[in-house]
């Protein structure tokens, strides 16, 4: 089967406009705020970013053609993403930021037509921003979203939804949340999660305390978020009831995805910073990057990077296939977002002290990566699941074998 790894001239001049809005318009205003979102002005510096990108045609490239958006699939979305990432901005941007990407890519393909009006339409358009609200203090859902605690009961003409949430992106300032809540049996067991939607200013939401945290890009930052009592008609119930964790992986799938993508480009990032300083910086009768370690960090960079893009392109590939991709989403996320902490790492290491402090931005380029190791599943979670899948297939094997003889 032939396989082709081009781009076609629409994607190609997507990535070239998205480059030099960034590189022009976004990394100026990232660099003159070190990097943090809500200094720069939060939602007025993303509404004035977001006119830039529709008047360049670039913003929403994920979102559907009918809500003003792109309609790239998941492959072409990789270099545009990318090259939006190269800025922690860019983004924000572009309005590919999580976690309204992720949402966009849901409700496009679960809400109803009630619910596409009367929260994709105005998500796409960049007038509101989302949370989903799924984590939840211990020891309630989080790496084990069968710890779900947060609670919806039935009544007349909708639900009634109480519980408390943690680590929710984007919560202070959206217009809408998505909420994550067992509808069927008890905290522990599997399935019995339902999907619903609410405006941000129905009675019984409270925005809580801002989690601060290493990264700081993120309008609406990560936030405790409790509910107490909070009607929802049963309109907007996302999807059907108890098939929440089915639907969420519509959504989970390609957000882990996206973000590779993004992040891909502050990795991208930091090895042209250091590769720029130690082609310059003189030292031991020469430039550093004459010297073999240096050498030898920039070309494990480069392999870091085509690495992690082979593995995005291989996921990208399925998820556009129609298939679930869940060991292909696993397998690229869990190695970029180690891969691209080793190259923030190593980038750092070539610069020396310059590394380490604000006169080149590695240093908050490393605190806004690293927590990609633990966002959309930690490690050791992926890894888990990742051989759980291939002992079963192995077990598997071993039966139907064995039942053939």
């Amino acid at each position: 089967m032939p396989i082709d790894l081009s781009y076609g001239a629409d994607v190609e001049d997507l990535v070239t406009k998205t480059s030099r809005l960034i590189k022009e318009y976004v990394l100026p205003i990232e660099e003159r705020f070190g990097g943090d979102i809500e200094a720069a002005g939060g939602d007025e510096i993303r509404r004035e970013m977001n006119a830039k990108a529709k008047a360049e045609g670039i913003f929403a490239p994920h979102a559907p053609v009918e809500f003003g958006g792109l309609g790239l699939d998941m492959s072409d979305r990789a270099p545009v993403f990318e090259a939006a990432g190269y800025s922690t901005f860019g983004p924000v941007a572009l309005h590919i930021g999580a976690p309204d990407e992720g949402n966009v890519h849901m409700l496009a393909h679960i809400a109803s037509e009630e619910q596409r009006h009367t929260y994709l339409a105005p998500l796409a358009a960049g007038d509101v921003r989302s949370a989903f609200a799924m984590s939840e203090p211990s020891p309630g859902a989080g790496s084990d979203p069968n710890a779900l605690a947060t609670i919806a009961t039935k009544v007349d003409g909708g639900w009634k939804i109480n519980g408390e949430k943690r680590f929710i992106t984007g919560a202070d300032g959206a217009g809408f949340f998505i909420i994550m809540a067992r509808t069927a049996g008890s905290p522990g067991d599997r399935g019995g999660a339902t999907m619903f939607l609410a405006p941000a200013d129905r009675e019984g939401i409270a925005v809580g305390r801002h989690i601060h945290t290493t990264d700081r890009s993120m309008v609406g930052g990560h936030c405790e978020v409790r509910f107490t009592d909070v009607f929802v008609p049963d309109a907007d119930v996302l999807g059907e009831v108890d098939e929440g964790y089915r639907y969420a992986q519509v959504r989970l799938g390609p957000a882990r995805m996206t973000h590779v993508m993004r992040w891909m480009g502050s990795a991208v990032r930091c090895q042209d910073v250091a590769v720029d300083y130690v082609s310059r910086r003189e030292g031991f009768g020469g430039k550093l990057a004459d010297l073999g370690m240096i050498q030898q960090m920039v070309a494990d960079n480069e392999i870091d990077l085509a690495a992690a893009r082979a593995l995005l392109v291989k996921a990208c590939a399925e998820l556009d296939r129609g298939g679930h991709a869940s060991n292909e989403t696993s397998i690229a996320k869990t190695f970029a977002a180690e891969a691209f902490t080793r190259i923030a790492d190593r980038s750092i290491q070539m610069c020396g002290g310059t590394g380490v402090s604000d006169d080149l931005p590695l240093a908050r380029l490393q605190n806004e990566l690293r927590p990609f190791r633990v966002y959309d599943g930690p490690s050791e979670v992926h890894r888990w699941a990742i051989a759980r899948r291939t002992i079963g297939r192995a077990r598997k094997a071993a039966a139907a074998a064995e039942a053939a003889q």
